[in-house]
């Protein structure tokens, strides 16, 4: 198996506080990580490759200092890791392409692992516009995958039901977090990821044409999420009454 793992370096949201003047994110100093469903991925990844051998490529976009977070990541069990530098006012499109012609430039693969999404955006589209420019399948929000000689079969979970689906390779798979528990390495393994290769690409190595975004961030602000704090005391249908008609006033009702 040949697989190929595309991770983020994300803010720690946890970590992000809001000023309170402008309402803006206050980002300087924020601690960086790799997003957690990607690291869920890396595990599904490692579980792989235990059970039928292989390769893990994790492949990410980002700035130069993203080779810390790739480190933990071959300290987990990949193998090597690729670095792409991130052009400014980079968006899904820019980062979709980008990871997409990485991915024709490393040539073979079998399975191509992402999380659902990101855990600051959020969008869930990278897995999906990677399948979409690689033609190939894809099979997004799998709760199990199990990997067979020529087929992948997978469990995705979509709300109320699960669907039971598969696929020949190659194909792109974006797994919940609800997957797997992703392990913590050792010493030994952070120890020995230092001999592991983290290779630094450039966009000029990888596309020829410019390459532009489609969508321009025009500001970014917090939201306030303070409470009424209102406590309804009185007999317990008139309390549910208030109840529902205050809320309808809020047009939280319809």
């Amino acid at each position: 198996m040949n697989m190929i793992v595309c991770a983020k370096q994300v803010v720690d949201v946890s970590e992000i506080k809001i000023d309170p003047n402008t309402g803006k994110p206050l980002l300087s100093g924020v601690p960086q990580k790799i997003s957690d469903i990607d690291k869920n991925a890396m595990e599904e990844a490692i579980k792989i490759k235990e059970k039928h051998g292989g390769k893990i490529t994790v492949l990410t976009v980002g700035p130069s200092d993203a080779k810390e977070r790739i480190k933990e990541l071959l300290a987990m069990g990949a193998d090597e890791g690729i670095l792409i530098s991130a052009p400014e006012n980079s968006d899904y499109h820019v980062i979709s392409s980008l990871l997409a012609a990485a991915i024709k430039k490393i040539g073979e693969y079998d399975l191509i692992l992402c999380g659902e999404a990101s855990i600051d955006l959020f969008s869930g589209q990278i897995g999906p516009r990677i399948a979409g420019l690689l033609g190939i399948p894809q099979m997004t929000y799998a709760q199990k995958i199990t990997v067979e000689k020529n087929k992948v079969v997978a469990e995705r979970n979509v709300g109320d039901k699960v669907v039971t689906v598969e696929s020949t390779f190659p194909v792109v798979i974006t797994v919940t977090k609800e997957i797997n528990e992703p392990r913590l390495p050792s010493l030994m393994q952070i120890l020995a990821s230092s001999n592991k290769p983290i290779h630094e690409w450039n966009v000029e190595s990888l596309i020829d044409d410019e390459l532009n975004p489609c969508v321009e961030t025009v500001d970014i602000k917090g939201v306030s999420m303070e409470r009424k704090n209102i406590i309804y005391q009185d007999d317990i249908d008139d309390a549910v009454k208030k109840l529902v008609d205050s809320l309808a006033k809020e047009g939280l009702l319809r």
